[in-house]
């Protein structure tokens, strides 16, 4: 069984690397079109992905609340989440912008407590008090 902390670290990795690509593709791109640019690669990519290892089927077997439930997330992380990013990333630094989005999880930990139902905890707490701190030290 594959470690969640490997998917982690990798996650961590490319979202590490990525805005460095995306700050550099913006400078002559505006940023509806570079989401539209980069919608069309990766659908095309994962559509091959589901192609070539057979999940296509499954597909069809999705329940319509679990479409509904990811439809939403990709509205919120993948459109306007990114989107927003995007015209921050083309307006401001790299350096200050994407530490105010890494961000995120405090939003995640709160509202996973209060509409998830997940156990809150006095470290999960510090650590969102820990990154209000970063965000303040970093917008100075």
């Amino acid at each position: 069984m594959v470690n969640p902390f490997i998917f982690a670290v990798i996650t961590m990795l490319c979202w590490g690397i990525a805005p460095l690509f995306g700050k550099a593709g913006l400078t002559n791109a505006d940023p509806a079109i570079a989401m539209v640019i980069r919608s069309i690669i990766i659908t095309v990519i994962l559509l091959a992905w589901l192609l070539f290892s057979g999940n296509t089927p499954n597909l069809l077997t999705v329940e319509p609340k679990t479409w509904g439930l990811i439809a939403a997330e990709g509205i919120f992380a993948s459109l306007l989440g990114h989107l927003a990013y995007f015209y921050a990333l083309k307006l401001g630094t790299a350096s200050t912008i994407t530490p105010i989005t890494s961000a995120a999880p405090m939003v995640t930990v709160l509202l996973a407590v209060i509409l998830l139902g997940e156990r809150f905890s006095w470290h999960k707490l510090l650590g969102a008090v820990l990154v209000v701190i970063g965000i303040a030290l970093i917008k100075r």
